[in-house]
């Protein structure tokens, strides 16, 4: 039966959809001994020849899950040209060659899940889906009720309006904040553009979990197998946290007030 091109690749645990796009525009894909660069050209794994990065493609049977803690200083891709450690380093004696799923940046640490499976990464990264992410962000200065309303209602960042976030205050000092802040959209360096928009910049961050995911007392550098429930767990959406302001309404905003009965006066 054939299929297209990149989803071959996605389930054979080479990479996400996303990335195996990428991989065929690079031309690091052959059919058959030539190389492939038409998006969306459909192929039969088991009448083709198929390679990616001059490795053969080929079905894993097993689907293995794993979440990571990922230190600062590594990169989230199978290979870097800059020499840099990657994720996969992280994993030496997992059986099973796994890609991560979406990205951190080298500078940002935290949850991480890495798998084989290309019909999950895609659940998880596709928009539609709104997996929900959570971060822990340290901010320099301590923004306001107006700009915590921007980044809570959706702000624009390089051209494109942010989906609303959830935000929840840690601590704050006239130096410093921290906060949790949650969203279900994986631009490049999205959080901290976002709070770079309202001109408080991130000097650290962490991803905390995924959905109802997290990753709890998991130590940098270590990894744990996933479950079905665990995976369950990814897709369920954390209840909402108190506004970030605190505490309840911002300052200068009346409290509501509650309507009266009419006396027929």
């Amino acid at each position: 039966m054939k299929e297209r091109l990149q989803k071959i690749l996605a389930q054979a645990g080479i990479c996400s959809r996303r990335a195996a796009e990428e991989l065929i525009r690079a031309g690091q894909v052959t059919v058959d001994g030539k190389v492939v660069t038409e998006m969306g050209l459909k192929v039969d794994l088991k009448t083709q020849k198929i390679t990616a990065k001059g490795q053969p493609v080929g079905f894993s049977e097993k689907k293995m899950y794993v979440l990571l803690n990922k230190p600062e200083g590594y990169v989230t891709t199978l290979s870097d040209p800059q020499g840099r450690p990657i994720v996969t380093e992280l994993l030496k004696k997992v059986p099973e060659r796994l890609f991560p799923v979406g990205r951190l940046d080298f500078d940002t640490k935290g949850a991480l899940i890495l798998t084989n499976d290309g019909d999950l990464a895609q659940r998880v990264q596709h928009p539609s889906f709104e997996v929900n992410k959570t971060y822990v962000a340290r901010v320099t200065g301590k923004p306001s009720a107006a700009q915590l309303t921007r980044l809570e209602e959706g702000l624009e960042v390089d051209g494109h309006l942010t989906a609303p976030a959830t935000l929840k205050l840690r601590k704050s000092s006239p130096k410093e904040s921290v906060f949790e802040i949650t969203i279900h959209e994986g631009r490049k360096r999205q959080v901290r553009n976002m709070f770079s928009a309202i001109g408080h910049e991130v000097t650290e961050l962490t991803r905390i979990s995924y959905g109802n995911l997290h990753l709890g007392s998991l130590k940098p550098g270590k990894f744990r197998f996933l479950s079905k429930s665990d995976i369950a767990r990814i897709f369920t959406k954390e209840k909402k946290s108190p506004p970030a302001r605190g505490r309840g309404k911002a300052k200068g905003t009346p409290p509501a007030t509650k309507k009266r009965k009419n006396s027929g006066k």
